[in-house]
Parts: structure tokens; sequence; C-alpha cells
């Protein structure tokens, strides 16, 4: 085999090999995948280098600003030099922050590079941000979800993920990371997402822009208005909208609420607060640090502070209703104070829901008669809630109030009634007092704007170990016990003679057949005593008109034959003395006299000659006698019966002339 045919086609490879190592280190061909970009480093330039910064924009040696696609390109021999970086992706729901490496300055208060034109804020187009007068350095504007062509040597594109872009340096690598590590820690990867579910307000402080004016402490609102497109910010989302409102760095009073918000970290950081929540039955008094001054509101008669109107610095006059509001709580504080009846408790231990009473304690006493009870004591009072400003700025909250005011003038007024009783007097005056505390110190509460429903005084007691009090109330308990057991006594003394009563009527009851028949009997003897009254006092007529006509007769005859002889005379005489002692002489008129006189006057003092009782033996108790009048009670009562008859009789003695 021929030698030259072999070193031919060894020629030809080498020289195959040798334009192809031409080509590669001329960058004549450079290909670029579809999911890179190229860009383009001028190695040399008739133009020279690049005056200021480092991109080349009118042909000089350097980066220049534009960059290749995908695909075939074809290059003058070793005059460039192509890095392929890949597209910007930027995941769904992710934010991404960009760094230009060339650019502007930034001026002397600013914190990230200005966007305000569409020119500005194109970070595709790298000639086009320059020749508008783009800066250098983090930018104010972010990437939203999608994938970008962006010349990686310009911009460097941080995400979550990776950060896009060779580094020039490794000085510049550890900025980048830094970058990376602070808009990791504030969270500045995702959007500001605040859950309705959660009732959360996030609070903004704005890191660029002019500084807040001297004395302010929260920069107010502005780009607000919906309707204004140039500064309309729409919640910080803008930032260049909310510069040109005229907005100012640090934190803000308007807060973002519910919502999904894409806010550049590194020109706003949010706090999460949660929202003011003011309960049914309580107002919220609002103290404000910041907003315009503006005058006194609160009347003359009001001289314990000022109240201004509401959005104005100082304390609201109005206060908040109940509700949910998104109050800034670094621009303002809410107090709030209870509408509703609540009660405040001089007991140790014993504390409210809204804990305004739980430095309370009961109220050490000193009575009259030196003894050191505590008293324990509860007061129901209300506030109207009109009047809840008056009290914010007069005691700044409703727990000062309670401690610094309430507390000592209460204290006082029981030590002072104390201190005019005696234990005992405390003890059992307890609704007087309760009912005069109620009355004066209701007055005394007006004036601190307060209303006082009720006032509860509960038992004093004494210190522990203290047994004084204690044997108080044991003697009081005793003497109690003692009234007590006269009043038992007594009620069984009625008992006893109401039981006699019953059992005399039921005696009564039992014998009333016998008194009936009594009752009768006696009836029918008064009426045959009165009966024979009466005959004995007609049959006593007739025997003196008898022997009044016979004396008359014998008179008339004695006058008629006086001149008869004394025989005949004598025989009238015998006669008439005859007569006489036929019909008794005079003792027997006398006698039958007295005993007509006796009887009319037995009839006379009505006094039954028969008893209209009948009194028997005992009861139980078995006799002989029983139902029958002894013989000494008949006695006894026609003993007292006669007296009275004679003295009956005298009494007609005179009338009668005997």
């Amino acid at each position: 085999m021929d030698i030259t045919s072999l070193i031919q086609p060894a020629l030809w490879a080498g020289a195959v090999i040798a334009l192809l190592a031409l080509l590669k280190l001329s960058n004549i061909i450079r290909y670029i995948p579809n999911n890179q970009v190229g860009i383009v480093e001028k190695l040399w330039s008739t133009s020279g280098s690049v005056a200021d910064g480092f991109i080349a924009l009118n042909g000089e040696a350097g980066f220049e600003p534009e960059v290749l696609r995908g695909g075939l390109h074809l290059f003058f021999p070793f005059m460039y030099r192509i890095h392929r970086s890949d597209l910007v992706t930027v995941g769904q729901g992710k934010i991404a922050y960009v760094f230009a490496r060339d650019g502007a300055p930034l001026g002397a208060s600013q914190v990230l590079g200005a966007n305000e034109s569409d020119d500005k804020s194109d970070f595709q187009n790298a000639r086009r941000f320059l020749r508008a007068g783009g800066q250098k350095g983090p930018q104010r504007k972010i990437l939203r979800e999608g994938t970008y062509a962006i010349n990686t040597t310009q911009f460097a594109i941080i995400t979550d993920e990776r950060v896009y872009g060779h580094a020039l340096s490794d000085q510049e690598r550890i900025v980048l990371d830094a970058m990376q590590l602070t808009i990791a820690e504030r969270w500045g990867f995702t959007p500001v997402i605040l859950a309705a579910d959660h009732d959360l307000v996030g609070i903004v402080t704005v890191h660029d822009g002019p500084s807040l004016p001297p004395g302010e402490i929260i920069a107010p609102e502005v780009g607000t208005d919906l309707h204004d497109a140039a500064t309309f910010h729409n919640n910080f989302q803008e930032p260049e909208k909310f510069l040109a409102a005229g907005g100012h760095r640090g934190r803000q009073l308007q807060v973002i609420v519910e919502g999904t918000w894409y806010i550049n970290r590194l020109f706003a950081t949010v706090e999460s607060v949660a929202k003011t929540i003011i309960p049914v039955g309580n107002v919220g008094v609002v103290i404000f640090y910041t907003g315009p001054r503006t005058a006194d509101v609160s009347g003359e008669q009001y001289r314990h502070g000022e109240l201004v109107g509401n959005g104005s610095r100082g304390v609201w006059k109005d206060p908040l209703l109940p509700g949910k509001y998104a109050f800034n709580t670094y621009a303002g504080k809410i107090e709030i104070i209870p509408t509703v009846n609540f009660i405040l408790k001089w007991v140790r231990g014993e504390v409210g829901a809204m804990k305004l009473d739980e430095n309370l304690s009961e109220i050490s006493l000193i009575t009259k008669d030196a003894f050191e009870p505590t008293l324990p004591l509860s007061v129901v009072m209300h506030i109207d809630y009109k009047k809840a400003p008056m009290i914010i700025q007069r005691f700044g909250d409703v727990k000062k109030l309670v401690e610094q005011t309430l507390d000592p003038m209460v204290s006082a007024f029981f030590k002072n009634v104390a201190q005019k009783m005696t234990l005992i007097e405390l003890l059992q005056n307890r609704a007087a007092i309760q009912e005069e505390s109620a009355a004066e110190m209701k007055v005394k509460f007006e004036g601190y704007s307060l209303e006082l429903q009720e006032v509860l005084i509960g038992t004093p007691r004494a210190a522990q170990g203290d047994q004084t009090i204690e044997n108080i109330l044991i003697q009081l308990r005793m003497r109690q016990v003692a009234r007590e057991q006269v009043e038992t006594f007594q009620e069984q003394e009625k008992a006893a003679v109401q039981e006699r009563t019953l059992n005399e009527a039921k005696a009564t009851a039992a014998a009333q057949a016998a008194l009936t028949q009594s009752l009768i009997q006696i009836r029918v003897n008064e009426n045959e005593g009165a009966a024979a009254l009466a005959r004995a006092q007609k049959d006593a007529e007739t025997r003196k008109v008898t022997a009044a006509a016979v004396g008359e007769q014998s008179r008339l005859e004695g006058q008629g034959e006086a001149d008869r002889a004394l025989a005949v005379g004598t025989a009238s005489a015998q006669a008439t003395k005859l007569a006489v002692d036929a019909y008794g002489g005079p003792e027997f008129r006398l006698a039958e006299q007295n005993f007509a006189k006796f009887a009319d006057a037995l009839t006379k003092i009505n006094q039954p000659l028969v008893p209209q009782f009948l009194m028997s033996g005992g009861q139980g108790q078995e006799s002989g006698n029983s139902g029958l009048i002894p013989t000494a009670m008949l006695s006894s009562m026609f003993g007292r019966m006669m007296p009275e008859a004679l003295e009956q009789l005298k009494r007609e003695a005179p009338r009668t002339g005997r």
C-alpha cells in the first residue's frame, strides 16, 4: 500500500478537525436551545470599551443589552463570546425580585430602583430600561407568575428556588444570596394572604420614599381613591403610585384587609394582627396617636381634658359601637368600656370577667365598741356609652378609676358609718346602712360620669383567727332563742286556756238537756210563787175587809145602844174580843202584813228561788249526791237572799208609814 494514500485521509481528517476547532473558537456559529437565551459579550470593537457601566449600548466592547433566543446564530469570528442562561420562570402564586447591575445610581433617600414609567419597568428590554434612566440595584417592581427572556447579566432575578444569572464576582454572589435570605425571612416570595375566617388585618410598614415630618409616627393614608388611576396604589401593590400620591416611608395608617396582595417585601412589610372586636354590651373609646390637631369639643362644663372629633389626634368624642374593626393598633388604642350593668366586688379572691376588681378586698372597719370586722361589699354600676370617652380622658381606663378613686371613696364611707355604731348595731342595721349608702354614693358616682345601680352589703366578719365577733353572734343567737321560747310558752298558755274553755263548752253541751229542764222548772216555780203570793194577798184583804165590817157594825151597835145597860156593853166588848181572837189578834195582823211585804220584795230583787245551774260531782268522780244540790249550798244561797229581801222591806216601810 502506498504511504501517500494513507497520509492523505489523515490530513483531510486533521483539516476537518482543525476547521471545527477554529469554528468553535471563533464563535462564528452558535446554537441556543429554546429554553435558554444567549447573552452576547463583545470581545473587541472599533468603538472601544464602555465608558460608563458595563452594558454596551453603542457597539462598544462589553455585554450587549439584547439576548439571543433559541436557534442558530452566525457571528463575526473571534469578536463575540456567547453566554447561555435559562429562561426566568416564576411559579404560580410566587413573586420574583429584580436586581439591576447597570443603570443610574439610586438617590440619597432611595432604597429601591424607581420604575415609574413603562420603559423603566421593562426588564425584558435592557436597552429600553437603560435608555429611560433605569436605576441600578433592587427594583420596586416585582415579577409575577410566568416565563421571561431576561438578560440575566443586566438583571439578576431572585426567586425562592434560585438566583437567575451568573455572578460577575464572588462578592456579588454573596450580595445576591443575602438578598434572597432577607426576602425569604419576610415571606416575600409569596403574596400576602389574609384569610376571611381568621379575622386578621395587615399593618404595613413602607421602607422606601420620603421620611415622615418631625413629630409624626404614623404615615397618613394616601392613594385610596379608586377613581384616581395615577395615585391609586391598590393597597401598596404599586409602589410608584403610592409615592406619586405623596406616601411616606414608615408605619402606615392604612391597613389591608382580607384578600391576596402581591406586595414587594423589599418595599413594604406586612404584620398581621387581629381585628379589634367590641362585644355586645360594650363600646370602644379611641385614643388616636396621629391625625390633625383639632379643637376641643367636650364643652365648657367638662374641664378634665379635651375630646376631639373622630379621626383627629386625641380621645374621640364618639365611641365605637359593638362590631369588628380593621383598626391600626399602632395608630391608636381602643379602651373597651362596658355599657351593661357590671359588679365590682370588694372580696378577696373573687374577680369579675373584666378583672376590674382583681385588686379589691374586704373593707377593714373599726366599730364604736372597738371591734375590727371586715366588710364584704358588692357595687352594681353602669356607664352611659356617651360618657365613656369622658371617663377615659379623665382617668385613662376604668381600672384606674376603680382602684384610685372608687376604692378609697367607698372604703372611707363605710369606715365613717362603722365608727358611729356598735358591732351589734352594725349587724342589725345592715338594711338601713345599705339604703343610706346607695343614696349617698349615687350622687358621688354621678360626679365621675358613673351611674350607681345598687349597693349590696355582706355580713361583717372577723379577721382570720379572731373569735370575738363569733362570740357576740353566739350571744345574740342565744338571746333570740330565749325570746322564741317566751313566745312559745305564751302560746302554750293560750292553748291551755282555750282547751279549758273547750272542755267547759263540751260539758255544757253534754248537760244542755238538764239545764233546759231546770230553767223551765225555775219559771214554773216563779209562776207558782207569784200565784201563792197573790192568793195570800187576796185572803188578807178579804179578812181585813171582813174584820173592818164587823168592827164598824159593833161600833154602830155600841153607839146605838149606849144607853143600854152595862151588861149589854160588856157583852158587846166580849163579843168584839172573841172576834179579834178569832182572826189572830194584832200580832197576827202585823206578821201577815210583813209576810206580804217580804214576798213582794222577793219578786223585786230578781233572784230566783231555784238555781239556774245544777252542780254535780267532779268529772270522773263517783258520788251518791250526783245531780243534787247540797244543803250547804242552799243555805248559802238563802243566806245571801234574806239580807237583800230585808233591805227591800226597809225601803218599802216608809212608804206604808209603818
